[in-house]
């Protein structure tokens, strides 16, 4: 069965060395030639059991995260989750007391006594309030190859490197679409009826550009190779005020640490205020744009084809203006907006909520993006004069303006501003249930992202293997390769309803929780999260009906550490990521209030597996997971 993924990681007793698989090659004997002379050397293979063990993760730190989540995904065999944003609002480069209109506040009270006409009473009043967070997109290295202006997310496996192929079928290349202005996805571009192989009047660039989104989710089965699956997906966008005050620092390290939120924390019941929007929007992958007015004066010239502005596919909505001008217009030069902090105390933030009209529909926003936010458009009245041939008069007008307010602010190497997601997760089944509560080696390794679940694995068996380890050393091996393979239990996953697969799994060293690969040696094709650490590995291989078989992770560099360098066999952590890349962790919540550090992008993944263990059911022994080594040592 094909699935959709987006995008945009003890046995019980003690194994004695004479029983692991060892195979020489006996006939390799030139492989050490010309390195120790006279004296040849083999080749071999071990297989070593390892211990295995699932860890609940009951909440995770989900505040400071890169990406936030809304929505619900339904994963069959995990079972719902709901995610909901709150987050502050941030004054532009968090600069305070700020001034709508021309004057501000202290300078229109002076209107009535001052000497300076110029000097009025604004009025500012509210036109608009613009809610935009745009969709997280395909990574720029990757979306276009051939250069012919068409993603290569948005072409046919044969076509993204062919830049001559014609995507809307109207005669043009995409290549010649492109340098023409016109849009490879319209044979019509300006809609006047005229092909635009035919076309000699078509004005350039004046339409959206298409773009392949990233970072939505859904738990149905849909065909992967199809981008354009969640295009015309509807859902119910609802923002409300919040009453839950964020603090930046925590009041229990004496003010000396950053706050942690987690997943878990009750903060999307504390809602204070009306309701700001509950609308029903649609996925779209192409731009907003909007045109110029047409000038009258200017009868050669249409400026209302001339685009004005662009933005990135995302959610723009129009939001209460009421509560936009009570709390924030209104309060112009009052003590509520002197400063960020007092503004952050005031209006302490908004709840985002997203519901599927159809079963799941999770999206990640970047809420740190410089173009997300809030938008207040307002109007004002304005003082001009005029030279007329008896002096010079004055009359008011009304002047246009505008306001963002920022969600989160990227400045220097911190993120100001506090923004949290709360889970609300379905219990999980018996059988995960009772698999979670086992203490022996595991059957099977259930990994699910977020408020989920992770395994926690050892090398050479629960006790670390010292014997084992000092053996190898005893043997002089020389460790050419170590890879771990986790074999995908597709029929357990099937029987508990199917899931949409990870693409990539994350181990690393849980007690140091540095990442396992080498940067120096890793081999990298792009800058998307499934074309870097190829070394390393860790990718999902599928068969030929798309479901998963196994993910093989190497290690090699991390045994050689133990054998040669004498590093400690430390307890390691497997985890989702979606983004290996960013190798930082954050704490979260255990069994029992223990803790564990888990990667700052598992709290963004909410996908999950079954993997087989090191103690797999009878009739499955060869699925087992496993530490292959591959060695070279002399006779």
């Amino acid at each position: 069965m094909r699935r959709s993924y987006k995008w945009i990681s003890a046995i019980a007793g003690t194994f004695f060395f004479g029983i692991f698989l060892v195979s020489c090659e006996e006939e390799l004997s030139t492989l050490g030639e010309g390195v120790v002379p006279d004296e040849p050397f083999n080749t071999g293979q071990a297989e070593f059991d390892v211990f295995a063990s699932n860890k609940r993760v009951v909440a995770v730190q989900t505040n400071k995260l890169p990406l936030y989540q809304a929505g619900v995904y339904n994963d069959r065999v995990f079972g719902r989750r709901q995610a909901i944003i709150t987050s502050q609002l941030t004054f532009p480069n968090l600069q305070g007391n700020p001034t709508f209109g021309n004057f501000s506040q202290q300078r229109e009270d002076t209107a009535d006594s001052d000497d300076d006409d110029n000097t009025i009473n604004e009025n500012e009043t509210v036109k608009e309030v613009i809610l935009y967070l745009p969709y997280q997109l395909v990574p720029a290295t990757n979306r276009d190859r051939d250069g012919d202006g068409v993603q290569d997310e948005l072409e046919s496996p044969e076509d993204r490197e062919d830049p001559n192929s014609d995507q809307d079928g109207d005669g043009l290349t995409d290549q010649e679409e492109r340098v023409r202005g016109t849009n490879p996805f319209d044979p019509d571009t300006d809609g006047d009826g005229i092909p635009d192989d035919e076309d000699e009047e078509t004005v350039i660039n004046p339409f959206a550009n298409t773009f392949a989104l990233d970072s939505i989710f859904s738990g149905r089965f849909v065909d992967f190779n199809d981008q354009d699956q969640y295009v015309g997906e509807t859902f119910t966008l609802k923002v409300e005020p919040s009453s839950f005050f964020l603090r930046d620092l925590d009041p229990n390290t004496n003010f000396e640490e950053l706050q942690e939120y987690f997943s878990n924390t009750d903060i999307a019941s504390f809602v204070e205020g009306p309701v700001l929007v509950d609308s029903t929007l649609t996925i779209d992958n192409k731009e907003i744009i909007s045109f110029l007015e047409d000038d009258p004066d200017t009868a050669e010239t249409d400026e209302s084809l001339t685009v004005e502005t662009r933005l990135n596919p995302g959610v723009r909505v129009r939001l209460d203006t009421t509560f936009f001008q009570e709390n924030i217009l209104d309060k112009e030069g009052s003590f509520e907006l002197l400063s960020q902090s007092n503004f952050s105390d005031f209006l302490r933030g908004l709840h985002i909520s997203l519901t599927p009209e159809n079963e799941d529909l999770m999206i990640l926003f970047n809420l740190a993006d410089p173009n997300a936010g809030i938008t207040i458009v307002y109007e004002y009245d304005d003082f001009v004069t005029t030279d007329t041939s008896d002096g010079t008069e004055g009359s008011i007008v009304q002047v246009e303006g505008e306001y963002t307010l920022n969600f989160l602010q990227n400045l220097g190497n911190f993120t100001s501003g506090n923004a949290v997601n709360t889970f609300i997760d379905d219990p999980f089944n018996a059988d995960i249930t009772t698999a979670l509560d086992a203490e022996e080696n595991a059957e099977r390794i259930f990994l699910k992202g977020g408020s989920g679940i992770a395994a926690e694995i050892r090398l050479f068996g629960e006790d670390g293997g010292e014997e084992i380890i000092n053996q190898i050393r005893e043997n002089d091996w020389i460790i050419n390769e170590a890879n771990l393979v986790f074999q995908v239990d597709q029929d357990e996953l099937e029987n508990l309803g199917g899931t949409v697969e990870p693409p990539r799994l994350y181990l690393f060293n849980g007690e140091t929780s540095a990442p396992l690969f080498n940067l120096a040696t890793e081999r990298s094709t792009s800058q998307s999260p499934l074309g870097q650490f190829l070394n390393y590995d860790g990718i999902l291989q599928r068969d030929q009906d798309g479901d998963g078989t196994q993910y093989t992770i190497r290690i090699t560099e991390y045994i050689n550490d133990i054998i040669v360098r004498d590093s400690t066999n430390a307890s390691l952590t497997l985890a989702l990521t979606s983004n290996i890349a960013i190798v930082g962790t954050q704490e979260a919540e255990g069994d029992m209030g223990s803790r564990i550090d888990l990667p700052v992008m598992n709290a963004v993944n909410p996908l999950g597996t079954i993997l087989f263990g090191p103690n797999p059911p009878a009739g499955q022994e060869d699925k087992k997971l496993k530490l292959e080594v591959f060695f070279t040592e002399t006779n």
